[in-house]
């Protein structure tokens, strides 16, 4: 077994979403800590953050390369974006219009 990342509290629901995409792919792994969170105070904080381990320490590799691509997924959003339809204020993620379905002109 080994550890492939470790989360904040904060980080809890990508820590979730993500072991839930690498069993997908067919990699057995855990998220220790998980519950530990009601145990603040009275451990060090540092020992209570979610940790995504790897079962088969053979497809550690693969499960590393996987959890960059994804990463690099969520940090490749464009810039913010208003739509030239309605005005409305998108997020760089979008690739069209919420509101009234145009499609981002970039």
């Amino acid at each position: 077994m080994k550890k492939l990342h470790t989360f904040t509290h904060r980080e809890r629901p990508f820590a979730l979403l993500l072991k839930e995409r690498l069993e997908t792919e067919g990699i057995v792994c855990l998220l220790r800590n998980d519950e530990l969170s009601s145990a603040l105070g009275e451990i060090p904080f540092v020992e209570c953050y979610p940790e995504l381990w790897v079962v088969d320490g053979e497809v550690w590799p693969r499960a590393r390369l996987l959890l960059e691509q994804w990463q690099g997924e969520v940090a490749e959003t464009g810039e913010n974006w208003t739509c030239p339809n309605c005005g409305e204020s998108l997020e760089g993620q979008f690739q069209s219009c919420w509101k009234c379905g145009r499609e981002c002109p970039g």
